[in-house]
């Protein structure tokens, strides 16, 4: 409990900031250095957070902070003390105990009383003005150029940003709001604020434009918290009226709860207008079943079958233990308002064809070098999961997801899957947070197999073709084929959800799938195994013989079809040397001479397995020779690489200018 001394003194500071008379809000002499107090307080607050619940309890964000930024907004100094504010009393509640749920009694109440304080500013800014104030405040810093902008008014455009983030991150109360399907729940409120405030847009183009990529990892929470309630196959589906399908489902599911409440309603009638009390319907006798004073069994209510005779059923049952209890899930799920989703629908069209590709390049750099938080790989997981699946399910364009459609994403992503793995075996405190991440990075990672196989049905011939060098690297390399079947073995009902399990069985489906199709298509997969080489007594035979028994050789584009999946891997993940040299300086032979020496090499080395030295060969001889782009250009795609090969791979070269090499 705060003391009376410093409950006084925070009674009075928020006296201080001023008072409203149903119309206008006034605000003290001393409002500005009144704020400062109460972020002061804020800074010196201790564990149990007695400060930050009690300016909750007082509604001092609703009364007095928001009034002021609708009413003195021209002030700057002011805006800007305020705004701090708000963003300190907005912070996620999980934030404020470390990401770790409080497990002592009074410590979890406590963190309870901060998410219904949380629940309530939210309420409070689904207001519109509150919104076009903020909108029109981050407008008019966006219309500086980055470069020339104030590091006052630089602060203020990423305080704006985490205030939105806040805000929306605050999660829903079903139990107190009661909203069906299709109704506006205080989460669409904001959205629809935020939509009509014009801040949406300004969103959509900070994620567009270079010059902001400083704030693209804000930009990116905000849009997966606006985003977190929504199913990407239904929002593509989203049309400007609502289909049968959804109109019948709709009425199916009115109906269902018709009955049900028909049920309850019979069931307590039926209760309390039965002739005689339950305790005393009827004493039975079990015949051939003798108590324990060797007398008939007696029971006091009917048993038509003996499968349903039970002498435990009173007893108490085993509780079990903590640590073994099985992993809680959210499983409830609602649509939003029919405008919300249409909305937001635009939203994600306009998102895919402006700014995908550059926010994604950007944030996976900044995840690899390490300058992220450590909880951002959990949005781009998630931005791979659903704009993929928009993406598939509204039109399918590779061009527009090409940043995350790779065989680097993938090894990314299971990258990801073996971390949190890891980290939920070691990191025993945050199971809960690392059991998640872990969910996401499957889902992304289902999402990338399902897309694959979305290609294969594209009419465009140079898709198909893409989605074979992918699915050559995923099935030739055991790290790719073992991944799923390690997190099947490994699967643990403490720590992982049923929805885990149901999304990689899913997951392990369209693998499987997916590898079937590649097979039959490639004539199979050919997998090296060690194995000991056995002993054969040597024979003599005639020249004649040998020449009999030699079987067939193989046309190029067999043996092609065999070594292509290897080639596409060794490109992709493959280490290539890189200190090869294509010309002999000290020799005699001229330099042009030289270069057709260098191409034989690259096509025995190719018809001798040897991709690593082949490729590596190729791009030393691309430094050396760049004129006519013989060996190719520079900056030539892995794709264009291959094809390159290709080439080499079926050039009528003679044997005999091949010499001893092959």
């Amino acid at each position: 409990m705060v003391s009376s001394v410093l409950s006084a003194e925070l009674s009075a500071t928020c006296s201080a900031l001023g008072y409203s008379d149903g119309n206008k809000y006034y605000i003290d002499k001393y409002c500005k250095e009144t704020v400062k107090d109460l972020i002061r307080y804020l800074r010196h607050d201790d564990e149990n957070h007695e400060i930050r619940r009690f300016l909750g309890e007082a509604k001092v964000l609703v009364t007095d902070l928001l009034p002021i930024i609708k009413h003195y907004n021209e002030d700057e100094d002011l805006f800007d003390v305020t705004l701090r504010l708000l963003v300190n009393l907005t912070n996620p509640a999980l934030l404020l105990y470390r990401e770790e749920l409080p497990n002592e009694k009074t410590s979890r109440n406590y963190y309870l009383q901060i998410i219904a304080q949380l629940q309530s500013y939210k309420e409070a800014f689904n207001e519109e003005g509150i919104s076009a104030i903020l909108s029109k405040k981050l407008s008019d810093i966006l219309q500086i150029d980055s470069e020339e902008r104030a590091e006052e008014k630089s602060m203020v455009l990423e305080r704006i940003l985490v205030l939105i983030r806040n805000v929306l991150q605050v999660p829903a109360d079903p139990n107190a709001e009661r909203r069906p399907d299709n109704d506006a729940s205080v989460h669409d409120q904001v959205l629809w604020a935020l939509h009509q405030s014009g801040l949406v847009d300004l969103i959509l183009y900070m994620t567009s434009t270079q010059n902001e990529q400083a704030y693209f990892m804000h930009n990116l929470e905000i849009i997966s918290l606006m985003l977190r309630d929504q199913e990407p196959q239904e929002l593509a589906n989203v049309a400007m009226e609502r289909s049968r399908q959804e109109k019948e489902r709709d009425e199916m599911a009115l109906l269902q709860v018709r009955i049900k409440e028909q049920e309850l309603r019979h069931a307590k009638t039926k209760q309390y207008t039965g002739a005689r009390h339950s305790r005393f319907g009827g004493t039975f006798v079990l015949s051939n079943v003798k108590s324990i004073s060797d007398n008939d069994m007696i029971l006091y209510k009917p048993v038509s079958k003996v499968d349903q005779l039970s002498l435990s059923d009173k007893k108490s049952k085993t509780k079990r233990p903590k640590n073994k209890a099985v992993m809680k899930e959210n499983a409830e799920k609602r649509r939003s308002a029919f405008s919300v989703r249409l909305f937001l629908k635009e939203f994600c069209v306009e998102f895919l064809n402006g700014s995908y590709n550059r926010l994604m390049h950007y944030v996976k750099d900044c995840l690899l070098r390490g300058v992220a938080q450590p909880n951002d790989e959990s949005f781009y997981l998630w931005a791979i999961k659903f704009f993929m699946g928009f993406n598939r399910s509204y039109k399918l364009q590779v061009k527009l997801v090409s940043e995350t459609m790779n065989i680097q994403c993938f090894h990314w992503v299971q990258s990801q899957i073996e971390h949190s793995n890891a980290m939920m075996v070691t990191d025993k405190k945050k199971v809960y947070v690392w059991s998640r991440r872990m969910h996401l990075a499957l889902r992304a990672y289902q999402e990338l197999l399902l897309y694959l196989a979305a290609m294969e049905t594209s009419p465009e011939k140079e898709i198909r073709s893409s989605s074979q060098v992918i699915q050559g690297n995923l099935f030739y390399l055991v790290e790719y084929r073992e991944l799923l079947l390690t997190l099947i073995h490994s699967y643990d009902e403490t720590k992982l959800s049923r929805t885990y399990l149901k999304d990689l069985v899913e997951t392990l489906h369209v693998f499987m799938k997916l590898m079937e199709h590649f097979c039959k298509k490639q004539h199979g997969i050919v997998v090296q195994n060690k194995g000991k080489k056995k002993r054969t007594k040597k024979a003599k035979k005639s020249t004649a013989s040998a020449k009999h028994s030699q079987p067939p050789s193989q046309s190029n584009q067999e043996v092609w079809d065999v070594v292509a999946p290897q080639l596409s891997a060794v490109l992709a993940s493959g280490t290539i040397p890189d200190d090869l040299i294509p010309f002999d300086a000290a020799s005699d032979k001229d330099i042009d001479d030289q270069r057709v020496d260098c191409m034989r090499r690259i096509y025995t080395l190719l018809k001798q397995h040897s991709f690593e030295e082949a490729v590596g060969l190729m791009r030393a001889a691309r430094e050396v020779w760049p004129e006519d782009e013989v060996f190719g250009s520079a900056f030539m795609a892995p794709e264009e690489e291959f094809a390159a090969l290709r080439e080499v791979f079926f050039a009528d070269i003679a044997r005999e200018y091949l010499g001893e090499m092959l």
